[in-house]
């Protein structure tokens, strides 16, 4: 095989995790052949893209399912991803982070109650966080307190942020990392390859080398890291890893209104649901408009808008008992019951947005059905995986290894805001196995420095072991 088909490490999948783990091993680590393969023509045209997800950055502050300890290792993450925008020229900056206003908001005394309980847990995580009386709420997004000009009839209070960087648009964030390794590849001695169009249809262990089978021919590497979402856990299956799970994917529609906020209101969520609550963003493609979601809708397909990938669900799905005991304890929660034949329902047309406009006056009390239109094309699927050990859905990221030099992550939300996070944590490993040296100095100097100084602060990671290898975690 010749020289220029072999690679220090390859990894398969050009979202933002995948870019964003390229851009930290081309820049803080001295290996020097890299590789990036993508099965569509460019990055970021699947999850990442900006019509896939929420564009939030997931701090911990106004998202009501996180703890403490999980929001502040995802602070840490969220704030490399804003640490390297801001340090950027101007116009790439202002395409990739925006500032708004964000906030939690309570509709209700037990809500308020819970939300002011909130903000004293978390308010020395989240220093410029405040406590918002509905005099403020109406300062930053008058449509929330305000019906007509009077005030709305429910108790309300939230705690947000007035202007923060708090929205992303994903996609030009991945565009912005494969620049940056295309200059790299061109300047430092490096060899950056970023194959497009190139479709990975198997990968073995050969001796020391990982065989990666393509439609441009045979690839190698001496470690391999795969972020393609459910695919990955079906490349992972594929060579014995990750048996004992199974894939249950989850899609999110959304829903247009003419410009109603300035920013992000979040509300807060049911406990009964493993679902984040319902939502409105000020969109940044989508000028003048305001999307509301997202729902949850489970479809028996890996890409939200490619059939081919039935066929490749029902492969991970690995459909017995356990998988069914997992359903059926969700299923028999009144209000997971309630919520899916809901979601199902927001799926028709005509009825979905009668239905789904009852959700939205949660945050904007005034909105009406004729307001508001199915997003189409909008929304992606996030893989879920159910661990049929524990016999429980497992919520947020996961990566499978055998401790050998091949990593597969799965990045349900947040994993674009956790995309350089994760992507640490891959460098890292990586470089224990391959015994590359990191550059410590210049990873503080622009991942934890610069707008937020998170340098002393460790990703805590709640870690198990999904197949028997000395890396072998979940998070």
């Amino acid at each position: 095989m010749p020289a220029s088909t072999h690679y220090d490490v390859l990894i398969v999948g050009a979202g933002v995790t995948g870019t964003a783990l390229l851009y930290e091993l081309a820049k803080f680590t001295d290996l020097n052949r890299l590789c990036l393969v993508e099965k569509y023509d460019s990055v970021a045209k699947v999850n990442s893209h900006a019509h896939s997800n929420s564009q939030t950055i997931h701090c911990g502050d106004i998202e009501t399912n996180y703890t403490l300890d999980k929001a502040r290792a995802v602070k840490r993450t969220a704030y490399m991803v804003i640490n390297y925008a801001t340090k950027l020229a101007p116009s790439e900056r202002d395409g990739i982070v925006h500032t708004m206003p964000k906030m939690l908001l309570g509709v209700g005394r037990d809500e308020c109650q819970l939300v002011r309980q909130r903000y004293e847990t978390f308010k020395d995580l989240f220093p410029r966080m405040q406590l918002l009386e509905r005099e403020q709420i109406a300062d930053l997004e008058p449509n929330v307190a305000l019906t007509n000009g009077s005030w709305r009839n429910e108790e309300i209070v939230a705690t947000g942020t007035p202007n923060d960087y708090c929205a992303v648009d994903f996609q030009a964030l991945a565009q912005s990392f494969s620049q940056a390794c295309t200059r790299m590849d061109r300047t430092n001695g490096k060899q950056i390859s970023q194959l497009f169009s190139t479709k990975v249809d198997w990968i073995r262990k050969e001796n020391d080398l990982y065989v990666l089978s393509t439609n441009r021919g045979l690839l190698q590497a001496r470690a391999v890291v795969v972020c393609a979402g459910g695919h990955s856990l079906l490349m992972a299956q594929a060579m014995g890893l990750g048996l004992n799970y199974s894939c249950l994917p989850v899609a999110g529609s959304f829903y247009f209104a003419p410009e109603a906020l300035n920013g992000k209101v979040y509300t807060v969520q049911n406990p009964n649901l493993p679902f984040a609550a319902v939502h409105g963003d000020h969109d940044v493609k989508e000028r003048g408009k305001t999307r509301f979601g997202p729902t949850a809708l489970m479809l028996p397909m890996l890409e939200r808008y490619d059939r081919s990938s039935i066929a490749e669900f029902f492969k991970v799905l690995r459909f017995d008992r356990r998988v069914a005991a997992v359903l059926w304890d969700q299923i028999k929660v009144p209000d997971i019951r309630r919520y899916i034949l809901r979601n199902f329902l927001y799926e028709v047309p005509k009825l979905n947005r009668h239905l789904f406009a009852k959700e939205i006056r949660k945050i904007v009390p005034s909105i009406s059905v004729s307001d508001i239109s199915y997003a189409e094309g909008f929304g992606g699927i996030r893989p879920q995986l159910i661990d049929k050990e524990t016999k429980k859905l497992r919520m947020g990221e996961a990566k499978i290894t055998d401790g050998a030099g091949i990593i597969f992550n799965m990045t349900p939300s947040p994993g674009g805001t956790s995309c350089l996070g994760s992507g640490e944590a891959d460098m890292r490993a990586i470089a224990r196995y391959l015994g590359a040296h990191i550059d410590e100095d210049a990873f503080e100097r622009e991942m934890l420095m610069g707008l937020e100084d998170t340098r002393g602060t460790e990703t805590r990671i709640a870690a198990s072991t999904i197949d028997k290898g000395p890396m072998a975690t979940a998070v």
